[in-house]
C-alpha cells in the first residue's frame, strides 16, 4: 500500500504542477477560468498533502527517522534532513499559500493570487525530489529508472 500511494503522491506533483502553471497564467491574464483550475488546483494538492502526512507519519523517512536517529543527527546529514524536515515544510508553505491563493481567485483578486501562486511554485519547485538531485532524487515518474 505505501507503494501505491507513494507513487501516486509523484503523480500528483505533475498534476499540481500543471494547474498551478494554469492557474498562474490565468491569473496574470485575468481570465475567468481560474475559478475552475484553483479549484482543482486546491484539490489535487490537499490529497497530495494527506497522502504525504500518512507517508510522514508512517514511512521510514519521515517522524520514524527522527525518532530512531534522533534529532540532531537527522540535522546534519542532508539527505535525512531533507525528507524529514524541507520536503514537507516546504510543501506545506505551498499548500498554504496556494489555498490562500485559491480565496483570492474565487473573489477574483488576480494580482493577489497571481503572486500567491508563483511563490508556491518557486518553493514547491525546490523542494521536490527531482531525479537530478544527488541522494534524494525521485524518478520522473512511477517504475521510470
Amino acid at each position: 500500500m505505501y507503494k501505491g500511494l507513494l507513487d501516486l503522491h509523484n503523480v500528483l506533483r505533475w498534476a499540481i504542477l500543471i494547474l498551478l502553471l494554469i492557474a498562474l497564467l490565468q491569473a496574470f491574464g485575468k481570465k475567468a477560468g481560474i475559478r475552475k483550475s484553483s479549484l482543482w488546483l486546491l484539490i489535487c494538492a490537499h490529497t497530495t498533502l494527506l497522502i504525504g502526512l500518512y507517508q510522514w507519519f508512517t514511512g521510514n523517512l519521515g517522524l520514524k527517522l527522527i525518532q530512531n536517529a534522533g534529532f540532531s543527527v537527522v540535522m546534519k546529514d542532508s539527505v535525512s534532513r531533507f525528507w524529514a524536515i524541507e520536503h514537507i515544510t516546504g510543501m506545506l508553505i505551498a499548500i498554504i499559500l496556494i489555498t490562500i491563493g485559491r480565496s483570492k481567485a474565487k473573489v477574483l483578486n488576480y494580482k493577489a493570487a497571481a503572486w500567491l501562486y508563483l511563490i508556491a511554485l518557486i518553493i514547491i519547485l525546490a523542494t521536490i525530489p527531482w531525479p537530478f538531485r544527488e541522494g534524494i532524487g525521485r524518478p520522473w515518474l512511477p517504475g521510470m529508472h
